[in-house]
Order: structure tokens, then sequence, then C-alpha cells
């Protein structure tokens, strides 16, 4: 994902500097080029062979140091970098960014660099709460750097307050946001419906199905890294909230239709990627004498046509794509859905064929439009998710 990109990461004197190296690693393994500069304070918690073993390149300290393999080092490196993360980043690194200090070798590149440069304070709570600490924050922000927020919680000073560093599955979703893609869905609103919907027949019990929502989350993770500003319309799921993403939960079919209409006012995309109950309880009937499940009697009705009714109403500066997961028939049942409901694209699998099942994280699909049909060998939801958005932007072209 990250292949050909480079990725400077400055590491300050911080405790937290020792989760920089899990960050280092997940990086590499996105095939990503990782330079890692250390201030002098930061080698007293973390020891720079950690990070020449995990990233490959030679991690730099001295500003001074002959033995680099550029000509003039910081510049070098700032010309070939494509973002900077300083992480953990102390009150210190925050004054000397703020008024364009340049005393050390992470100063330097710092200011050096053109490209994006996204910053992580991390210290004590009294510390980051200074005023004095806000309005560098302030200053930097005004500026056009990126500040992540630390989160609250338990400190290694033995506070509990503001000031903790984010995980490294949170910075690497920051730098992903920014380098992952082109931003050529940069502008277009979309709305994505993921996971499967409850209808409840009791306080306890409902009817539901065995959708996980990843399908539906990995598309929506796709346009955000593409640019796009997302709304996930979520159901019953066991995955966390996506950065950079609207999130809107819901439960039951009534309460997806009704948060699908809002959002599409102002979609330009809208994918239904969510497996909606078809069937919701309309009366129950229970013998009052034996009050067991067995003298339990259910009468059902239709859930909501969500995609249907988007494509009564479409407009035709919206593009709709819903989804056909069938048994049986498969090409037959989805060009039929595909014509009935009006939409401009709809994507079918078989939940029989290996790897297309629910809780998968492969899937085997079939794009369809009215004038082509295109069968994809089994991938990850996430490259699936690319290739249908790569689709609707083509035929939004045209």
């Amino acid at each position: 994902m990250l292949k050909g990109k480079n990725v400077v990461l400055g590491v300050t004197g911080s405790i937290a500097a020792y989760k920089i190296a899990s960050l280092a690693s997940a990086l590499k393994k996105l095939h990503c080029n990782v330079h890692v500069i250390m201030t002098e304070n930061a080698t007293n918690f973390i020891n720079p062979i950690t990070f020449e073993t995990l990233t490959g390149n030679k991690c730099i300290v001295d500003t001074f140091d002959r033995n680099f393999e550029f000509h003039v080092e910081h510049v070098s490196l700032a010309k070939m970098t494509d973002l900077v993360l300083v992480a953990p980043a102390t009150a210190n690194f925050l004054a000397k960014a703020a008024y364009g200090l340049a005393d050390d070798m992470l100063t330097t590149t710092f200011l050096a660099c053109d490209c994006k440069k996204i910053i992580a304070p991390a210290m004590n709570t009294h510390m980051y709460n200074n005023p004095i600490v806000q309005e560098n924050i302030e200053r930097l922000k005004s500026m056009g750097y990126e500040i992540i927020n630390p989160v609250s919680g338990y400190l290694a000073c033995g506070d509990t307050g503001d000031g903790k560093m984010p995980e490294p599955e949170q910075l690497l979703s920051c730098i992903l946001h920014e380098i992952a893609f082109e931003k050529d869905m940069k502008g277009l609103n979309v709305t994505v419906t993921a996971g499967a919907t409850r209808e409840a027949i009791d306080p306890v019990r409902f009817i539901s199905n065995k959708s996980t929502g990843k399908m539906g989350y990995a598309l929506a993770e796709n346009a955000s890294l593409r640019g796009a500003e997302v709304t996930l319309i979520a159901g019953a799921t066991n995955l966390k909230d996506l950065p950079y993403v609207h999130m809107v939960h819901v439960e039951s079919a009534k309460e997806m239709y009704d948060a699908v209409m809002k959002s599409a006012v102002d979609s330009d995309i809208i994918v239904k990627a969510a497996a909606v109950a078809d069937y919701r309880p309309k009366t129950i009937a229970l013998n009052k004498i034996k009050k067991k499940d067995s003298d339990m009697s259910i009468e059902l009705e239709r859930t909501d046509d969500i995609i249907g009714s988007l494509g009564q109403k479409k407009q035709k500066n919206v593009f709709l794509c819903g989804f056909s997961m069938e048994t049986e028939n498969m090409l037959e049942n989805a060009k039929k859905k595909l014509e009935s409901k009006n939409l401009d694209m709809i994507v079918a699998n078989n939940v029989k064929t290996q790897g297309a099942g629910f809780g998968t994280d492969t899937n085997v699909v079939t794009i369809i439009t009215k004038d082509s049909c295109e069968e994809l060998p089994i991938m990850s939801k996430s490259q699936v998710s690319g290739r249908i958005f790569d689709k609707i932007l083509q035929i939004r072209q045209k």
C-alpha cells in the first residue's frame, strides 16, 4: 500500500518513544521506506539500533555524523520525504517547531521538509495543559501542521489525564489517510451501509443474519483514503469505528432506512453493502397459559427496501451501487435487481463460493452494469473495494 513512499519518523525524549518501534515495523510491512531521526534525549528511552533493524536504514541522531549516505543529509532527506511524523513530540520540540529553532538533526530536517507534517504531543498532563504549550500547539496549527491530540489515561509519571500518546495503530491511520492513495475522490460525498440489522422479537431475541460488516467497512475506508467525505451507516458489527469517517450506528432496518435517506440528500455515491434483515415481526402471539417458546406465533412483514427506494427517487447526479448476495442463479438474479431497482451498478457474489462468505477477509465478486459484467478473482475485501470505486469513477467520468 505504501510502496515507493518515504516517511520520516521523528522521535523525541519521551517514555512513549518505545511505541514508535511498532509503528516503524507496521510501515515497513506496508513496503514503506522509513527513516527515523532521534533527538539525543530519545536515545535514553530506546536504542537507535532497534530502528535500524526494523527499517533497514541508518537511524540518524547527530547532525554532523560523517557516516551517512546523503550529501547534505537533512536537505537531501527532506527532498525525498512524502510525510514527516514527530511522535512522541515533547514540549521542548513543540516550542522549537513553533518558532523555527533548528539546533539538532530532527529540527533542521523538520524545517527543510515542505511535505505534510504531523505532530503527536506526549507529556505529563500538567505540562500539556500549560498555557505556553497550548499556545505553541495553536501556533503550529495556524501554520498548517496537523496535531494528533493526545488521549487521556494513566501516564508513566503516575498522573492520570491528557498527555498520553495515541497507540501506533492510530498514528498509522493518520499516515495512511494522508499518503496511501491519490486523492481521486476528493470533493465527493459517499454514503456506505454495512453490517446486519436486527429486528426485535422481544427484549432478548431478534431476527438478523450473519453479516459482519467487513465489506462495507472496507468500502468506507477505501473511499476515505482516496479523499472522499464518507458517512458509514453501520448495523450490528464487532468492528472498530473508522477514523476520518462519519459513523452512524443503527440497529433496525427502519433506523438504517431513515439514516440512509437523510445522508442521501448530500451524497454523490451511495453503496449499500449492509445485509438488511428481510423481515421484521408484525404481531407476536403467545399462549398465556403455557408461555413456552413452542407456543409463540410470529407474523412477519417485509422491511423497507432501502436501495429500491433510492432507485425510485434517484437523481441524475447520484450514483447507486447495490450488492446482491446469492446462493444460486447469481448473474441472472443480480441483473434483475440492477434493472428493477434502477441501479447504476451491482456487485454480485455467491456465498457458497470459497472465500466469498460471511466473516471472511476475502471476497469473490462480479461487478455488473447495464453495459458490462466483470468477474474478479479472489482478493482481499480492501482490494475489492478499490476495484469497485475504480469502476464507479470510470463510469461517472463518461
